[in-house]
């Protein structure tokens, strides 16, 4: 892949890859001019990197350094993350709405089922009070 980055990182992100299911042939990868500092460099060669997962429509662009090379490792690793978040986030989501369906199921002891019904009793007395203030 890229000369400037050490072979171990390399090695790393085909194994991160590999076990998330990520094929390269799946990657969709362009190449456009950076902004920002650089002097001519970044007026003149395409070291920006854009990266596009098409299966599951992830995009991440990165244009961190002046090298390609570097770029292009930094967006797959970028990317892979964002994969990785994208289906620990929705396997958490799952169990969070399955756990909250759970607690509206349980049913409440006696004592808690007084304590909230006093809790209300008393707001409502609070909300009551609030009325206007009349001058007789």
């Amino acid at each position: 892949m890229a000369s400037s980055v050490s072979i171990d990182k390399e090695e790393q992100l085909r194994l991160l890859f590999a076990t998330l299911g990520i094929r390269e042939e799946d990657l969709e990868e362009t190449f456009v001019r950076s902004g920002g500092p650089g002097g001519q460099n970044v007026n003149k060669t395409s070291t920006c990197v854009i990266l596009v997962h098409r299966p599951t429509g992830v995009r991440v662009r990165c244009q961190e350094t002046r090298s390609q090379a570097l770029n292009r490792f930094l967006a797959r690793r970028r990317l892979a993350g964002e994969i990785e978040r994208r289906r620990h986030g929705e396997i958490t989501r799952e169990k969070m709405r399955i756990e909250k369906i759970r607690r509206q199921k349980r049913r409440r002891s006696r004592r808690a089922k007084a304590k909230m019904l006093a809790d209300k009793a008393h707001q409502a007395e609070k909300k009551a009070l609030r009325g206007r203030v009349r001058s007789e």
